[in-house]
């Protein structure tokens, strides 16, 4: 799990868009708005969508839909 991933304060429960508009915002503005990282925006929202689907494959229980 990614480190960063608990601070977005997330519940297992929500659904991924969540996830990514939580990551989004704990991105400063200046960030967000820089062309050049855009590479390194999409790997951290790629990594924090990663571990919100591993949390949730922990926290399922088997047989549940």
């Amino acid at each position: 799990m990614d480190p960063f991933y608990p601070r977005l304060g997330v519940p297992p429960q929500d659904k991924p868009c969540t996830v990514l508009r939580a990551a989004i915002r704990a991105l400063h503005p200046s960030l967000r708005h820089m062309r050049g990282l855009r590479a390194a925006r999409q790997r951290f929202y790629r990594a924090m969508l990663a571990s919100h689907a591993r949390l949730q494959a922990e926290t399922t229980p088997v047989g549940a839909d």
